[in-house]
């Protein structure tokens, strides 16, 4: 089982020195997500929210950097850590400018993007940028075989039923294949990831039992699609204080890649400053490198 670290929601002087920790610590590597802007003005609903608007948990003040120049930058400075998006909302872009920052990102870190993708739910993002809201599932489907076909370098093209390039080179190329994973728990998600991508991520921690039966679905959907027996990769977030056992049975279900936030476990204190916050977290990830990721090794 690898390990990742989630770097979300965590202020940028936190996300650098974590994913130092997490290079220098043993973890394969680390997890960040994507939005283009908080709305002020905001009437989508979140998916997964549990409050009674559908608000998001977060704050309208959480910092979203670009997930490809914080990659670049975190890749720079790092050598073996990868660097998976959970998610990226590829169908807020269009395909031109997804290819091109995604694969300079790849050249720029050695080829260690795992490209975690999702149709993504805010309406206020994709109004700003002009791609069509209604259509982001369907043009999802056809973004991610065509990303493969720009990615392989030379003279490219593609035509498929929502995008078509023309004969073109978009260098630097990757120089290995981009693994792209599909992210989501509906039933459009599943077949996308089965079908179409090279691994899945739950979205959002679930709870033991859940995860369980999510891995088992995720399995189904393979071997309805004739798959499995190819090479996939699981990403789980699972909503339970750290236990070894259940790492383990995870791993026995099928489970590839475990999310982890060990820096959630540093507890505050009022004098804390945020250099003090920042050891105590640094601290939290160094015990669970220790803990759970070399006993799993």
């Amino acid at each position: 089982m690898r390990f990742h670290q989630a770097i979300q929601f965590l202020p940028l002087e936190d996300v650098r020195a974590l994913t130092l920790a997490a290079d220098q610590m043993g973890y394969d590597g680390v997890y960040l997500s994507d939005h283009l802007f908080n709305p002020r003005a905001l009437e989508s609903k979140y998916t997964y929210s549990t409050a009674p608007d559908g608000a998001p948990f977060w704050e309208k003040e959480t910092e979203w950097p670009d997930p490809m120049c914080l990659i670049s930058s975190l890749a720079a400075v790092t050598t073996k850590v990868t660097f998976t998006t959970g998610i990226y909302i590829a169908p807020v872009r269009d395909l031109i400018t997804v290819a091109k920052s995604v694969g300079t990102a790849a050249v720029l870190s050695d080829n260690r993007v795992r490209l975690g993708v999702g149709v993504g739910w805010c309406k206020e993002e994709f109004i700003q940028t002009g791609q069509d809201f209604h259509n982001r599932g369907k043009r999802l489907d056809d973004m991610i075989p065509a990303l493969r076909a720009l990615w392989q370098g030379g003279w490219v093209e593609y035509h498929g039923s929502h995008y078509d390039v023309p004969e073109c080179q978009m260098n630097p190329a990757p120089t290995a294949p981009i693994p792209i994973l599909g992210g989501g728990d509906s039933a459009p998600a599943l077949r996308r990831a089965s079908t179409l991508c090279d691994g899945w991520i739950n979205t959002g921690a679930a709870f033991p039992d859940e995860a369980f039966a999510q891995v088992a679905t995720v399995t189904e959907a393979l071997k309805q699609a004739g798959r499995q027996n190819e090479e996939f990769a699981i990403y789980l977030a699972v909503k339970a204080f750290p236990d070894l056992d259940l790492y383990r049975k995870l791993e026995d279900a099928g489970v590839t890649d475990l999310l982890c936030a060990p820096w959630m476990l540093a507890e505050t204190a009022e004098d804390d400053t945020p250099e003090t916050f920042r050891a105590k977290r640094l601290e939290q990830c160094a015990r669970f490198a220790e803990d759970f990721i070399a006993p799993m090794r």
